[in-house]
């Protein structure tokens, strides 16, 4: 990557000490220990304490209802060559909320390490997913450009980067080509420096506009950068005229009928960490995978039209790239910042962030589950924890058939 990013944070820190801001260096230490075995469970669950945030003020006195219709679950299931109890599952993947819904009605919640329905839980990933929804909405609206419409064309500030020449469906599809190191362990990757951007305060669009390095031409392979999610973030701020945060708040969240007002992380400039910071109880996860399997809608209130569910779930990414491809989550498909396990049926998919955070879905039987964790093996066999953990979905998919 451009040394750039890296002059920026330097900068930041610098300017801070200068000015004697000691709460912000100190806030970066913390963001540091983020994923800390003693410290990563309570962290979860209060990254408004650690970062800036923004609050998204709804109406949630009427929440959408899930019928408590209790059903046990599988007492075993299959992990990978293994069989094992759920509960030692849920206790090995580190589990810390999880929600079960078929039909409609909440047929299993459970949750564990000391947390509580009622905690708010960071997304990572999954938010990706969610910005997705509310790129629905606008395409549904008849604003979102047509997706082969370059990046540069569509937002101006991106003109001399990496991005320029990239089109809207290349970035939908993490195609960017633009070069980028995704690797969460490793403290001096990309992502792990744009994180210590947002901790002292710096600017994503900042960060965007110097990604200057392309590893392969637009379209090429399905090479995952969450700064494309950002870039989608400032597609939809620009064609809709509004910020990000009230745009999904009106058009997404305040129609799903949520029981917990979500908050995002931020930047200074309030801009929403759309690629990973939003925060909603699990129940509120699992009331965006119902709204999914029920093809847009909930409650009666349409979302998103069952036309953008369907295409934004289907498999539509090109190849992944060499690394990725030889990887045992190689065999995953993508589609518009949502995944698809191996062989997935029509209608099954899943929005998945770092440390064991899920929504699956499983449209034909009519079944969703959320399940946010603490896990810090998620990375374990390049993948192959994902794979064992969507099988575990699917046969319990299959169990409450």
């Amino acid at each position: 990557m451009d040394f750039s990013a890296l002059f920026i944070t330097l900068g930041i820190i610098v300017s801070r000490l200068l000015r004697l801001d000691f709460i912000g260096v100190n806030r970066l230490a913390r963001v540091n220990t983020l994923f800390e075995e003693d410290k990563i469970t309570q962290n979860f669950v209060s990254t408004r304490d650690l970062f800036d945030f923004v609050d998204i003020e709804i109406d949630t006195s009427n929440p959408t209802p899930l019928p408590k219709k209790p059903k046990p679950l599988p007492d075993t299931v299959q992990w990978g060559e293994e069989i094992i109890t759920l509960a030692e599952w849920q206790t090995v993947r580190n589990v810390c909320g999880m929600v079960v819904l078929k039909d409609g009605a909440l047929v299993y919640e459970g949750y564990f390490k000391g947390t509580v329905a009622e905690n708010r839980r960071i997304s990572w990933s999954m938010s990706k997913s969610i910005l997705s929804i509310a790129l629905g909405v606008l395409h549904d609206q008849g604003r979102l450009p047509p997706l082969a419409r370059k990046i540069g064309e569509i937002v101006p500030e991106l003109v001399g980067s990496a991005y320029q020449d990239a089109s809207l469906q290349n970035v939908l599809n993490m195609s960017s080509g633009v070069a980028f190191n995704e690797d969460y362990l490793d403290f001096h990757s990309d992502i792990n420096r744009l994180g210590r951007i947002i901790g002292v305060g710096g600017s994503m669009d900042a960060f965007a506009q110097c990604m200057e390095q392309k590893a392969w031409e637009p379209g090429t392979y399905n090479h995952y950068v969450s700064v494309d999610t950002h870039v989608l973030g400032m597609v939809l701020r620009k064609v809709s005229g509004e910020p990000i945060a009230n745009f999904i708040r009106d058009n997404v969240f305040a129609k799903i009928g949520m029981e917990a007002a979500p908050y995002f992380v931020s930047d200074k400039m309030q801009e929403p960490f759309i690629l990973g910071g939003l925060n909603l109880i699990t129940r509120d996860y699992a009331r965006i995978g119902l709204m999914m399997a029920q093809g847009g809608q909930i409650g009666g209130t349409r979302i998103v039209s069952s036309g953008w569910v369907a295409k934004s779930t289907a498999q539509s990414a090109p190849p992944p790239d060499p690394v990725r491809a030889a990887m045992p989550d190689g065999v995953l498909g993508y589609g518009y910042q949502w995944w698809l396990p191996p062989a997935a049926k029509v209608g099954e998919y899943f929005a998945i962030g770092i440390y064991g955070q899920y929504i699956y879905v499983d449209t034909a039987r009519r079944f969703v589950i959320s399940l946010n964790s603490t896990d810090r093996n998620f990375k374990k066999c390049n993948g192959q924890v994902t794979l064992n953990n969507l099988r575990v979905f699917q046969q319990i998919s299959k169990y409450l058939e």
